[in-house]
This record gives C-alpha cells, sequence and structure tokens, in this order.
C-alpha cells in the first residue's frame, strides 16, 4: 500500500521546513547514454533546488538503483522521464508527471517544479500511457509518444524474434529438405530430419500473432491483458473458429490487442467488494476479459470476415477472362495487403485451385507478387539506413532471406510498426509485380511463390518472373522509404527519441532494441528485451540524495580526489590501469583536435584509436561510425560527442578521447558545438556488459559541469587520465 498524495509538505511541528522527497524513474528502448544522463541531471537539479531525490535507471543493462516500497511509501511526487512504458502501478496515490527523456535532461528543474501540482495517479493503468498524469503534467509531456503507438510497437518487438526464428527454419527446411511437387508446391518428405525443422518454425510463426496481440494489450492493461490479448490473438489467426478458410492475419491481431487491453483497463475501474480485490487480476479479470473478446470476434468480427473471404473468391472467380494485366495488379494488391489473412488467402488460394484445372497463369501472378513486401522492406532498409533503428536493419536481412523463399509474412514486423506507410508501399510493389507477370503470362506449377520456385524449376518464364519481382521490390523499397521520409519531415518539429530517426544513443553490442518502444529500436519496439547481466549500479546508495551530499562534490573534495589520483599516477601506475576499464589509454588521449568538421574528427580519432594496435581496418571504422552518425546525431549536448561503432574492424574494445578548443558542429539538439568527443568502438562479437556498465558510467560522470571544466583544462594527457580516473 503507498500513501495518499497530499500537498508536499511545508512544515513539521517543529517548525522547520521539511525537505520535499521525489523519486524519478529513467529509461530509454534504444540505447544508454540518455538514460543515465537524465538521471544525472535530475540529481543535480534536485540538489541545487534543497529536494531530496531517488532516481532509478532503467538502461540497457537493467534496473539499476531500484526504487524500493519504503521509497514509494514515504515520497512526495514522482517524475517519470522515459521513452519507453514504465509501471506505474506501485506508484498509485502518489503525484506523477510523465515525459519523455530528453525533458529529464534539458528541463529537470522544471519537472521539479511540476511535479508539486501534478495530478495524483490513481492506479488503473500500468504503464506511462495509461497513466493521468502523461498530458498533464505540463509542457515537457506533449513530447511523448501516443498510448497507441507505445503499445502497437511494445507488441512487434515481442513479436520479431517469432517472424525471424520462424521464417528462417522454414526457409531453411524448404530449401535443404524440399523438393517440387504439383501436387503439393514445395513438399518435404514426412518422418525426415528437415520436416521437424519445418514444424518448429511452423509453430514460431503460430505463435507471432498471438505474441502481436498479447504485448501490444500487455503495454495497455499489464499483466490481467495479456491472456485475453494472446488468446484473442490466436482466435483471430485461426479462421476455422468462425468458418472462414483464412485467419483476420496480423491485422486481426492489432485489433484483438487494442480490444483486450482497453477491456481489461475498463474492468479495472468497475467498483467491486474488497474481498474480491484479490483475485481481480489473477482470475477474475482474465476469465471475464478472455471470454468476452473471444466471443466478440466469433460472432460478431469473424462473421464479416467470413463473408468477405467468400465474396472475394466468387468475384475473382469472374474476372479470369479479363485483362491479364488488371487482374494479376489486383491479386498483387490482395497478396500484398495483409500477408496471411484473408485478402491474402482468398488471392493466394484462388490461384493454388486453378493449377489443377490447368490454368497456371493466375497462380504465376500470385508467385511474383508473394516476395515482393519482405524483398522490399529489406532493402528499404538498405537503402536509408538512418531512417531504421538497429534492431530493424537486422530484421530487415532476415526479410530479404525469408523474401528469397517466398515468406511473405518475413514483412509483418515492419507493416505492423508503420502500417500507413507500408502496406500501401507493399500494395503498390505487389500489384506492379502482380501485372508484370500477367504481362508475360509467367507460369507456376506449384501452390508457392518466390524466386525459390523459379530456382526448382517450378516456373515457366523465369526471366520475366525475375523481372517481375526485382522491379515491384524495388517499387516497394522506394515507395516505403519516400512515404517514411515523408511521415518523418512532419514530425521535425519535435524531438524524435524512438522509433525512426533515434535520438543520439549508444545502442552499441548486448543492447536489443526490442524494447519495443518504446523499443524499437527502434526499433521498434519500447517494450524490448533488455541485456541479462546486471551491472552494479553506478549509484548505490538506497537513500534519496540530498542537497547536504553536494559537498561531496566540493572543491576541497575535488582536490583531494586529483591529489589523490596525481599521486598514484606518481606512484608508478600503468596509464592502463584504471581508465574506463583499461580500454582508454595515455595513447589514445589527444589534448587537441585538429579537425574543424565531424568526417574529419571521426577519421582523426579513428587514428587515434588505430595506435593502440587493437584496430585493423581504419577505413573501416570510420566507415561504421559515419554510418551510425547517418542513424542519428551522437552530439548529446553540453558540448559533448560520442560517436561510436560495432565494427570487426577492431579487435578488442577501445576508447579515445580529443578536446577541441574550437568545438567541432556535430548536430546536437542543444545547439552546442563538440568540445569533448570520447570514441567508443567494440568488436560484432564483443561479449558481455562491461562496455556498457563503461557507457553508463560515462554517460553520467559527463553530467558533471565541474567534471567537464577539469576535463577542458587539463593541461596535457597524463592530467586529462587523472581527471578520467574519477569515472568509477
Amino acid at each position: 500500500m503507498t500513501s495518499p498524495a497530499g500537498l508536499p509538505p511545508t512544515g513539521g511541528g517543529s517548525g522547520e521546513r521539511q525537505r520535499l522527497k521525489l523519486l524519478a524513474v529513467t529509461a530509454c528502448p534504444t540505447g544508454i547514454a540518455h538514460t543515465y544522463m537524465a538521471a544525472e541531471k535530475l540529481s543535480q537539479a534536485a540538489e541545487r533546488l534543497g529536494v531530496d531525490i531517488k532516481v532509478e535507471t532503467q538502461g540497457s543493462i537493467g534496473a539499476e538503483n531500484v526504487l524500493t516500497d519504503n521509497d514509494v511509501r514515504t515520497a512526495d511526487g514522482v517524475i517519470i522521464a522515459a521513452d519507453k512504458d514504465v509501471d506505474l502501478s506501485r506508484f498509485a496515490g502518489k503525484r506523477v508527471v510523465t515525459v519523455g527523456v530528453a525533458e529529464g535532461i534539458h528541463h529537470p528543474e522544471r519537472l521539479i517544479e511540476q511535479v508539486r501540482t501534478a495530478p495524483v495517479h490513481g492506479g488503473g493503468g500500468s504503464g506511462t500511457s495509461t497513466s493521468s498524469s502523461t498530458n498533464s503534467g505540463g509542457s515537457g509531456g506533449g513530447k511523448e509518444r501516443s498510448v497507441g503507438y507505445k503499445a502497437l510497437m511494445n507488441g512487434v518487438s515481442y513479436m520479431i524474434p517469432f517472424v525471424v526464428v520462424g521464417g528462417l527454419l522454414i526457409a531453411i527446411s524448404l530449401s535443404l529438405g524440399g523438393h517440387t511437387d504439383p501436387s503439393g508446391g514445395l513438399v518435404i518428405p514426412k518422418d525426415s530430419f528437415w520436416m521437424d525443422v519445418n514444424n518448429i518454425g511452423v509453430i514460431g510463426f503460430q505463435l507471432m500473432v498471438p505474441i502481436l496481440s498479447g504485448y501490444i494489450a500487455y503495454a495497455i492493461g499489464d499483466r490481467p491483458a495479456l491472456v485475453p490479448g494472446m488468446v484473442g490473438g490466436w482466435i483471430a489467426n485461426t479462421g476455422s473458429l468462425y468458418d472462414s478458410e483464412a485467419g483476420a492475419g496480423f491485422i486481426g491481431a492489432i485489433v484483438t490487442g487494442f480490444l483486450a487491453g482497453y477491456l481489461v483497463l475498463w474492468i479495472k475501474k468497475v467498483e467491486v467488494p474488497k474481498f474480491v480485490r484479490p483475485i481481480m487480476p489473477i482470475i477474475v479479470i482474465p476469465i471475464v476479459a478472455t471470454t468476452a473478446l473471444g466471443l466478440f470476434f466469433i460472432y460478431v468480427i469473424g462473421e464479416p470476415i467470413s463473408w468477405v473471404f467468400e465474396h472475394l473468391t466468387d468475384w475473382l472467380g469472374g474476372m479470369t477472362g479479363t485483362s491479364a494485366v488488371l487482374l494479376g495488379a489486383i491479386l498483387g494488391l490482395m497478396i500484398a495487403f495483409d500477408m496471411g489473412g484473408p485478402v491474402n488467402k482468398t488471392a493466394f488460394l484462388f490461384g493454388a485451385g486453378l493449377i489443377a484445372t490447368g490454368n497456371q497463369e493466375v497462380m504465376g501472378m500470385c508467385a511474383a507478387a508473394i516476395p515482393v513486401m519482405p524483398l522490399g522492406q529489406g532493402l528499404a532498409t538498405l537503402i536509408r539506413k538512418r531512417l531504421y533503428t538497429e534492431q530493424e536493419r537486422e530484421t530487415g536481412l532476415a526479410s530479404l532471406f525469408m523474401g528469397l523463399f517466398g515468406i511473405s509474412e518475413g514483412a509483418i514486423p515492419f507493416a505492423a510498426a508503420r502500417p500507413a506507410q507500408v502496406i500501401p508501399a507493399n500494395m503498390l510493389g505487389g500489384a506492379v509485380a502482380g501485372a508484370l507477370a500477367g504481362l508475360a503470362g509467367v507460369e507456376d506449377a506449384v501452390p508457392h511463390g518466390g524466386p525459390i520456385v523459379a530456382v526448382l524449376g517450378a516456373v515457366s518464364g523465369v526471366p520475366m518472373f525475375f523481372v517481375a519481382v526485382v522491379i515491384g521490390t524495388v517499387v516497394t523499397a522506394l515507395t516505403t522509404v519516400a512515404l517514411v521520409d515523408v511521415s518523418e519531415r512532419r514530425r521535425k518539429g519535435q524531438p524524435m527519441v524512438d522509433g525512426l530517426a533515434p535520438q543520439p544513443e549508444l545502442a552499441l553490442a548486448g543492447v536489443s532494441a526490442g524494447a519495443g518502444v518504446g523499443a524499437g529500436s527502434d526499433g521498434l519496439g519500447a517494450g524490448g528485451a533488455t541485456a541479462t547481466a546486471h551491472a552494479p549500479a553506478p549509484r548505490t546508495e538506497s537513500a534519496p540524495v540530498s542537497a547536504g551530499s553536494a559537498a561531496d562534490a566540493s572543491p576541497d573534495t575535488t582536490a583531494d580526489r586529483s591529489a589523490d589520483a596525481s599521486t598514484d599516477a606518481s606512484a608508478g601506475i600503468s596509464d592502463d590501469d584504471e581508465v574506463l576499464s583499461g580500454y582508454l589509454t595515455a595513447r589514445t588521449v589527444k589534448v587537441r583536435l585538429d579537425s574543424g568538421d565531424k568526417e574529419a574528427a571521426i577519421r582523426e580519432m579513428a587514428g587515434l584509436l588505430a595506435a593502440t594496435g587493437k584496430v585493423t581496418d581504419v577505413e573501416e571504422l570510420v566507415a561504421a561510425a559515419l554510418r551510425r552518425e547517418e542513424q542519428g546525431t551522437t552530439g548529446l549536448g553540453e558540448e559533448i560527442a560520442i560517436p561510436h561503432a560495432k565494427t570487426d574492424a577492431v579487435t578488442a574494445p577501445v576508447v579515445g578521447f580529443a578536446r577541441s578548443a574550437e568545438g567541432v558542429e556535430w548536430g546536437s539538439l542543444d545547439g552546442t558545438k563538440a568540445k569533448l568527443v570520447f570514441m567508443i568502438s567494440v568488436p560484432e562479437a564483443a561479449a558481455g556488459d562491461e562496455h556498457l556498465r563503461i557507457l553508463a558510467l560515462l554517460s553520467r560522470k559527463l553530467m558533471d559541469t565541474g567534471f567537464r571544466e577539469r576535463l577542458m583544462t587539463a593541461p596535457d594527457e597524463a592530467a586529462v587520465l587523472d581527471v578520467l580516473r574519477e569515472i568509477r
């Protein structure tokens, strides 16, 4: 139980003014830097304002400095500076202000003032998206993503691994164990090893849609919504439950996910006797919501889906004598619309059914359109990398592979994340591919699509088949990029801290953007997975930080710390000892950066790292760092830039530091030029979370004004190393 919020305390019985006690949670789904920068800024602002504060960070190395029940009970208010969902149920009865993580960095004092009069969180929702304070916590709240977007991205981030694993296993089993069969498409012999592999992949695909639905619901209604969301998604994908030959696919899952989430929220608001409350979230709500949603879909939503399937089939049957180009375009539009849903299945089964009658041209149109969506979306992630998060680019590679084997579901994560941009692009590319195949009279003798059927000899008119697929793929990719770019330009007035065009974040090895939205990464998702190892918290105090602790940062203390460092150095401690765990040494420190622009500075820093002998290819290191800059600037503001790269051009983690007196234009959000430049590089296969811990410590420490000043004024490399040894 939490104590109810009242007015902020103004005094005790002794007449002394009682200190305001606040809690905060900072979180970002795509990396590290902003989580810890916001935490440090809030702590510094609290010290200046004479406020006690304890900050929980939910970074890529897990939750640190976790808030306890006792912390919550004694707190006067809570600040949530996060770009992913944070569980607010533990803050019921407390004043809560919810904003994006960038607000925690740029306006910490304003947030501390806002929380004094923020609305009281009633405990009706689970995440930041359902809090009543989301839109009433001041101007900062307007920068947060919408409820629907966060929930959708949460579902997508959890769905992606199922799409990738299921799709790749099916593709591998078909390529290595399958053969063409006029009566059954690409057939894998029963009781064979590859059939077992295929069955495992099919299970992954079957779980994909319920997972999407379940975690959309979870992001809205918390754990009680998970079961109705998943069961609803399974029902949506199982057409036989409502007399349809095809399920509703991922579009039906999105519908059931939102229905389940909001249904649970509504049930939570129902007043029930006190003795019933303990069993509401684990028994009553899941049972009622699951039953109601399941029956609603079967009897209300399912009937129209069955009707659509039946009438689309009849309509296509009446078009067999019309123009082949028109029929191919229509079939391509249908194939690309819902990728496994009723419209897609109608077109596919229509083409497959005509094979037995001797008409193989209709299936040829479908076969050309089937791979266009995954191939097009995968290609889009390659031609405009800056528009996509790291997780999306990795999914794009898997999508390309699935497209080669005619698995259209590889494009579902992209369509679910950005339906308004991706689905029209898919349909346009599918229509072009289908029309070209119809024009050329391409035939397919098996009910399957994609380049694999042509390679295995099931397609006649192979050259034109590939022409249709390639042109359709390019059209899809270019249209997707254009529509996504237009969508982003409309958002240029707001800081973009997740999804496309991510904020400057340190998304290095070990970080999964599947966090979903909130996630994803940039990915795509904000509720994506985080690294499993938990490093020690940079701040391990269990008590709130008080203004009185400012003495810890006093000049005397700083002088003592510097003196100790100097003593250690004079005592013969190696340059490699205890400076960012040895990743930064005297050889990778430069007190004057000669370059005047960002690209030249990155090249100069790469040369600095090469002095360690850990860089095998300087040009590739530079290219990797510049590719990261294309995704979004690594200028963090406060005259700081941390360019970074994950590349096999280095054999071990290495960190460099250089200082620019004039500053380098780095595109920082606060407009400042970068004067303190750290460059970090880790190998692709870097294991563990040690480098994540270093990045977290570095991000937090750089928010200390005194620390930055000491770095700027250190006269030589040895003095710089002494200052950097303060990072513990």
